[in-house]
């Protein structure tokens, strides 16, 4: 994935016109085919692209938004404080419900704007965020942004918490923001100073200070009183056109700019977080294998261990099974083990497992005897014990192996000491030992 960031930091004025001209062509060029080839990762299992089919459905869109050179632009804001009025301002028309009611706009629309260096420029008008609890005015925030390129924050006076929050949680999506002090009319030219510094300040390190501007969406109308010859008054009320020329001039200017770049950046950044979702589920998927490969190996070595008269000869089968054990966990993990490698990770997992837990494999080995010595005539009584403890002993090495594995055939920098010491205080032995064995004396019981 492209240094979005540094992009964004570049575009902002740090960058050469020839730079800049290059930038601007590359990055929607690279937006595509990153969007490309998550859509086409054939290795992506069906079930997890199903389960996130929504992104997916969203990926194809964005891929045909950047290749029609389209950019959208979010007007966000609480409930009257004139997102729609804005829109409507900015595209000359009113294609956005305006109304007394709180909450008018109760969806995200979506209209055409202008053609702006070639791109088409849609705005979209989004629901207030005045009745929305903190987890819904994230959740929002992050789908506005997930289909806007840029985002237009409205205020109508100082900031509120709630609008703090929520501005926060815009910023923390990387997208570019400008911050829009409406109803400008009702303040006197002092006052309307005062509150964009304080705006200005408020919005710091998630507004640049000049992306912060004063508007009146739809001024309130002039009243003019008219006194006629013979004294009598008549009051005329006139209306006025909306004053948002500095915030359309700085958005013409940013988009003329960085229009195509903000494209590339939001579909990136979507790209991202999909890409991201995947990789978390397949590797749940992966975990969730791993735990039932690990139960069934952990049952089949228990009820081999058990039922086996020879002594010694189980402990052997024992450790055919965790070979197999670990090669098979390595087909899950997608890193495939020789015999040779499995070998060698199981001597260093029981290397480890013997220095702690030496009384275990000591009781092991007696029960083991014991089956032996007794003819076979008390199995029943140390079966469930020993089968048991092969069972929990499975469980550790199949645990250590995947950690190995996780980490791609690799300790990390705890070693292997530490990550079974971790795994050996992490599991409960007494549970796993109690339902080892409640199922293995089921299972000899129906043998028998």
């Amino acid at each position: 994935m492209p240094d979005l960031r540094d992009w964004w930091r570049r575009l902002r004025g740090h960058a050469s016109a020839d730079a800049h001209a290059a930038m601007t062509d590359a990055h929607p060029n690279q937006a595509a085919a990153s969007l490309r080839a998550l859509l086409d990762d054939g290795s992506i299992p069906a079930a997890i692209r199903s389960g996130l089919a929504s992104d997916f459905a969203r990926l194809e869109s964005m891929l045909a938004k950047l290749e029609r050179g389209e950019v959208h632009i979010a007007v966000f804001g609480h409930v009257s404080v004139g997102k729609s009025a804005l829109a409507n301002a900015l595209l000359g028309s009113d294609a956005f419900a305006v109304g007394v009611l709180h909450g008018t706009t109760q969806q995200a629309h979506q209209r055409s704007w202008r053609e702006v260096a070639g791109n088409g420029v849609h705005l979209i008008d989004t629901p207030g965020i005045d009745e929305l609890d903190g987890q819904a005015r994230e959740q929002l925030a992050f789908e506005v942004a997930g289909v806007a390129d840029l985002v237009v924050f409205v205020v109508d006076g100082d900031m509120t918490q709630r609008e703090r929050d929520a501005l926060a949680t815009l910023a923390r999506t990387h997208r570019p923001l400008l911050l829009a002090l409406n109803k400008v009319d009702r303040y006197g030219e002092e006052e309307c100073a005062s509150l964009l510094a304080r705006l200005r300040e408020r919005a710091r390190g998630m507004v640049h200070a000049e992306d912060v501007v004063a508007i009146s969406a739809e001024p309130a109308p002039l009243k003019r009183v008219h006194v006629d010859a013979g004294g009598n008054e008549r009051t005329q009320m006139i209306e006025r056109m909306p004053e948002i020329e500095t915030l359309r001039a700085r958005l013409t200017a940013i988009l003329e700019r960085e229009g195509r770049t903000l494209a590339a950046l939001n579909a990136s950044l979507f790209a991202g977080r999909v890409s991201d979702q995947v990789g978390a589920r397949i590797a749940q998927a992966r975990q969730d294998l791993a735990a039932k490969v690990i139960r069934q190996y952990c049952l089949a070595k228990a009820i081999a261990v058990a039922l086996n008269p020879i002594p010694v000869a189980d402990l052997l089968a024992a450790g055919a099974l965790d070979a197999a054990l670990v090669m098979h966990l390595g087909r899950v993990y997608g890193l495939p083990l020789t015999k040779t490698e499995a070998g060698n990770l199981i001597a260093v997992i029981c290397a480890q497992l013997a220095a702690l837990m030496g009384a275990i494999w000591g009781v092991h080995l007696v029960a083991s005897a014991l089956k032996g010595m007794s003819a076979g005539l008390s199995t029943l009584v140390t079966a469930g014990a020993q089968g048991a403890l092969a069972w929990y002993a499975t469980e550790l090495v199949g645990r250590a192996a995947e950690k190995y594995l996780v980490a791609g055939k690799s300790w990390g920098e705890l070693g292997p000491k530490r990550v079974v010491a971790d795994i050996v205080a992490s599991l409960d032995r007494d549970s796993i030992l109690r339902e080892a064995r409640t199922e293995i004396l089921a299972r000899l019981r129906g043998v028998s």
